[in-house]
């Protein structure tokens, strides 16, 4: 992502409305869809930010937390919907993944989705490592 990007503040939330957090991020989404399991399994939209972008306005109180394999991702659920609105991921575990689908649509200009190939993560881990820096 480009630093002559203009962010907007997003807001979203998982689907019972209990958690609630804003992210500043273009209007112009730029995505990634993975083909792991877990993203396979709950249409997850990754938008990557470092963790100064992003705000929990709601809901620490609903969240629960999963983790398998390496333990390094950090899957954040409502306890209420079940829906995961965002979680720290295992390629930047210095930010936060957002689900696009997550957002509160009057923001959101556009939404390009990229893929992530999981099959060969380390490749494409290295290629989206600096989405949640500066």
């Amino acid at each position: 992502m480009s630093s002559d990007v203009p962010f907007i503040l997003h807001r979203g939330g998982c689907h019972c409305g209990a958690v609630r957090f804003e992210v500043e991020a273009p209007a112009a989404i730029d995505a990634l869809e993975c083909n792991c399991s877990i993203c396979r399994a709950t249409g997850f939209l990754h938008l990557i930010v470092p963790r100064a972008r992003f705000r929990l306005l709601a809901g620490e109180g609903a969240l629960r937390e999963y983790r398998f394999l390496t333990g390094t991702a950090q899957h954040l659920f409502c306890s209420t919907c079940g829906v995961k609105s965002f979680y720290v991921p295992r390629s930047n575990p210095d930010g936060y993944s957002v689900n696009a689908r997550c957002l509160d649509p009057r923001t959101v200009a556009s939404l390009t989705v990229r893929q992530f190939d999981d099959g060969d993560r380390e490749a494409a881990e290295a290629r989206i490592r600096n989405l949640s820096a500066f």
